[in-house]
């Protein structure tokens, strides 16, 4: 249910994160000082607490509590030593209670807690959205015509977000305007080298090209940071998203950083070992930049080499982060340690399309 799954281009079995489990013992809490502050702080709510921990996710746990009439969803900071500005769950409560009113598919707020004496550490409480979530981005239970309107319903939503006048919700000081691919190469490098555990040549050409190849930053909308199958809640029955979750990665920026992580699935993922997209109901990568482009009022999209370089050296830090948590002791999921072997993998493809966007 987050970055750290990078489920676009590896997606994880779906019964490891399906579903709830008993809480893990790293992530337990005082579950009556929870219930006291819920009485106080959330609208409505009504005890007996039961509290399960959603199976998926390997940054900020996730919690089901469920009481005898309303069932809550709670994102909290993990335990432990975290790096700097990660797990950012205040961060997740603004940008979903500026969209909630809008009518922009998000789970509906209820309260934040920064007050880190009541579980360990701060965290926010929302709805239940009640759907369905789809692990594999082949969609291969579905029909060709319902896995394109499926497909084609993900695109809408990500354009209505990046559509979304972040001034007009109150978001002006979500993130600093312009720069943004710059900032986020900055970023990704800081928490690679953090969390290193081998020096990798390919990393190093990578971190050494992409500051100066950046394209022009052309627009600054809200970013979503993580826009996949998996993080979305769809309709029990219609091809419509009804909640997009995990917005820990949020903030203002450059769409294109949020698009082009969509497209790594047709060159780097699942949807890229299909044989024939459009036998299958899923649009070809062609097909998805001229929607996007027609629904955003973009003329094209040029330099796309440069973004899926960007894209798998950000997804390089994102699983650097990982293995470097379970060094420190703070990532608790089995498959957290697995990762280390797909980022030499991963960093090989970054310096391909950065040789094809010129790098050499």
């Amino acid at each position: 249910m987050d970055a750290a799954q990078t489920g676009s281009q590896h997606p994880e079995p779906e019964d490891l994160n399906v579903g709830t489990k008993p809480v893990a013992e790293s992530h337990r809490f005082d579950e009556v000082r929870l219930a006291a502050w819920l009485e106080a702080n959330v609208e409505g709510y009504e005890g007996a607490l039961v509290v399960r921990q959603f199976k998926g996710g390997q940054s900020n746990p996730t919690y089901q509590l469920v009481t005898p009439r309303k069932t809550y969803v709670m994102r909290r900071k993990p335990p432990g030593r975290l790096l700097p500005s990660a797990h950012a769950v205040d961060r997740e409560f603004k940008v979903i209670s500026a969209l909630h009113p809008t009518g922009f598919p998000v789970a509906r707020p209820f309260g934040l807690c920064l007050d880190e004496s009541v579980i360990g550490t701060i965290f926010y409480v929302m709805d239940m959205v009640e759907g369905r979530i789809l692990w594999d981005q082949t969609l291969p239970s579905y029909a060709p015509a319902e896995r394109h309107a499926i497909f084609m319903a993900k695109l809408k939503t990500l354009s209505d977000l990046h559509n979304t006048d972040h001034a007009a919700v109150g978001l002006t000081d979500f993130g600093r305007p312009g720069n943004y691919f710059a900032r986020q190469i900055d970023r990704w490098t800081k928490q690679y080298r953090a969390s290193e555990t081998e020096r990798l040549e390919v990393v190093e050409k990578l971190i050494a090209w992409l500051p100066g190849s950046v394209p022009p930053d052309d627009q600054t909308t809200i970013v979503h940071g993580d826009y996949k199958l998996d993080n979305m809640v769809l309709h029990p029955t219609q091809p419509r998203v009804i909640a997009v979750l995990d917005w820990e990665l949020s903030t203002l920026g450059n769409p294109l950083a949020d698009f082009t992580y969509v497209l790594m699935n047709w060159v780097n993922g699942a949807i890229s070992t299909l044989p024939d997209l459009r036998a299958h109901g899923i649009p070809t990568r062609e097909e998805y930049v001229a929607e996007y482009c027609r629904l955003t009022g973009r003329t094209g999209l040029p330099e796309l080499d440069w973004y899926f370089a960007y894209n798998a050296f950000r997804l390089v830090g994102i699983l650097q982060g990982i293995v470097g948590r379970v060094r420190d002791g703070t990532a608790n999921s089995p498959q957290a340690a697995e990762r280390a072997a797909r980022i030499p993998a991963l960093a090989a493809t970054a310096w391909h399309f950065a040789r094809k966007a010129g790098a050499r």
